[in-house]
């Protein structure tokens, strides 16, 4: 076997011992298995790389996952019950979308995934977002988690820490009999940009402990612990992702967040080994998650091209829509949550009109305008975009409203312009709902949320067995991703040794995996 043909053995097995019989690498070998490797004083050894080994190996022993790879949450229950069961037993982690459900809804989905996963397969959690504009919301939602029994929480859009998320973690705090503190509940916080992230890998600020305590929610030994801990010991760092996004590059991103790690450690005095930092945003093939791996993220998580998988919540319209995107096939809307304050969210462009009609609405708003004052053609288009009258828009936005937050219901009744906020935060909200139902007729109108990564997932799997929609699942996904990123860091080993690793050698064309490998 000659040299390229055992770099390419060796790059395409990487769970095999490579031994290299001079430094030079001018022959080389890969041991079969029970091979002992020959006693040469120059031989190099490599041992083997699982994709198992792939990140922070505490990572998973904590979480009870096999492979330190998270199958993100995707808000509104895009990340479905199934697609949290599914990524259990694919060995990944896998967080339920719960945000923006009512907690009805939430507390039956949670119950759902209990009931077709047995007690020791712990890697699963649900989404908590902070949601300001609706008083009590995050309270409720934390007493569920709590009642049901949930101990893996991925926190997101908060830009500061809030009681219910401190108490959340605190109330699960305990002192093992060798003096250390164990955590029962853990806060994966979604952050893009170091001061954010601070207060989550700081311990809990003592004004919210105490008052925690003063409330009777926690207890003074708990406050205690958690002025020792971090708040969150896992920090997602959320890169060019779908939705709500800051488009920072992950190469910038994840160096900025370990360098806050370690400024906050040296501020507080807490252990920075005990932060774990993972990446999301922009991982779609085998190369972006080994690299991710490399730069030392202690886990991978996935976002947008799981909601191309046959699990998602989202309608088979949708899914075939994103099957189609190309990298520049995105761009930035209006968020329906945040739609005042100008925040966006990055979606899908190709095949709807959405970002274009957003940002339209947004531009009105932003000038003073009510929907009175608007020329006629603008009343005309508003009318248009809407599917119905503006008035009776109006009075379906108002009886949500009326009970999600009175006082912005009785602001809104004598401020045309604020009308008109509601109104589009409507239209925006229901933009993803007729995405996930694949509503007839307002295709246009459909708000995927969507990273550029989804569409070199597409040009990857193009030809590939994983190309059609159909065959698309969150395992499959998963495991080509892992043994893909296993193989590209074995290339990369072999060419820092030196030897000849061509460019193509990188590569790696998805296969289909049995149900249990």
């Amino acid at each position: 076997m000659g040299v390229s043909d055992s770099l390419k053995r060796a790059i395409a097995f990487p769970r095999e011992q490579v031994v290299l019989a001079n430094a030079s690498g001018a022959e080389l070998a890969i041991l079969e298995h029970g091979q002992r490797a020959a006693a040469s004083p120059d031989a190099i050894l490599l041992p083997p790389i699982y994709p198992e080994w792939l990140g922070d190996r505490l990572f998973s022993h904590t979480h009870g996952c096999r492979f330190n790879y998270v199958v993100g949450e995707m808000a509104r229950g895009i990340a479905t019950t199934r697609m949290v069961v599914e990524a259990v037993r694919a060995g990944c982690l896998g967080f339920y979308g719960s945000a923006g459900l009512s907690p009805d809804v939430i507390e039956t989905g949670l119950r759902e995934i209990k009931a077709q996963l047995t007690p020791d397969q712990t890697a699963w959690g649900a989404n908590l977002i902070h949601s300001p504009q609706q008083p009590g919301y995050e309270a409720r939602v934390v007493d569920l988690f709590l009642a049901e029994g949930v101990k893996r929480v991925s926190a997101s859009a908060f830009m500061k820490l809030s009681v219910d998320l401190v108490r959340y973690t605190a109330v699960g705090l305990t002192r093992a009999p060798d003096g250390t503190i164990r955590r029962e509940n853990h806060v994966f916080a979604k952050v893009s940009r170091a001061e954010v992230a601070e207060p989550f890998m700081s311990p809990a600020p003592d004004k919210i402990l105490a008052g925690l305590v003063a409330s009777g929610a926690i207890t003074a030994e708990q406050a205690d612990l958690a002025r020792q801990i971090p708040v969150a010991a896992e920090i997602t760092a959320e890169s060019d992702s779908g939705g709500h996004t800051d488009n920072r590059p992950a190469s910038v991103l994840f160096p900025s967040l370990t360098l806050a790690r370690d400024r906050v450690a040296a501020r507080t005095g807490v252990d920075a080994n005990a932060i774990r930092i993972g990446l999301a945003g922009g991982l779609s093939t085998p190369a972006s998650v080994a690299a991710a791996f490399s730069m030392g993220a202690a886990y991978v998580l996935t976002g947008s091209i799981n909601q191309s998988a046959v699990e998602s919540g989202l309608s088979e319209a949708g899914r075939r829509l994103l099957a189609k995107a190309g990298p520049a096939d995105v761009a930035m809307a209006p968020a329906a949550d945040m739609f005042e304050q100008g925040v966006e969210v990055q979606v899908l462009k190709r095949g709807t009109l959405f970002a274009m009609r957003g940002k339209r609405l947004h531009a009105m708003y932003r000038s003073g305008a009510s929907y009175e004052t608007l020329p006629e053609k603008d009343r005309a288009w508003l009318d248009d975009v809407l599917g119905e009258p503006f008035g009776a828009a109006w009075q379906r936005t108002l009886a949500y409203i009326r009970q999600a937050n009175p006082a912005e219901a009785a602001r809104a009744e004598s401020d045309g312009n604020k009308r008109l906020a509601l109104v589009a935060r409507r239209y925006l909200f229901m933009g993803a709902q007729w995405a996930r139902e694949g509503t007839p007729g307002r295709e246009m109108d459909y708000q995927v949320w969507c990273g550029p990564a989804m569409g070199v997932f597409n040009e990857w799997v193009a030809g590939s067995f994983l190309e059609p929609t159909e065959n698309r699942t969150v395992r499959q996904i998963a495991w080509n991703l892992l043994e893909g990123a296993a193989q590209v860091t074995r290339a990369g080993q072999l060419r820092a040794l030196g030897l000849p690793v061509a460019p193509t050698d990188f590569a790696y064309t998805p296969r289909q995996f049995a149900d249990v490998e």
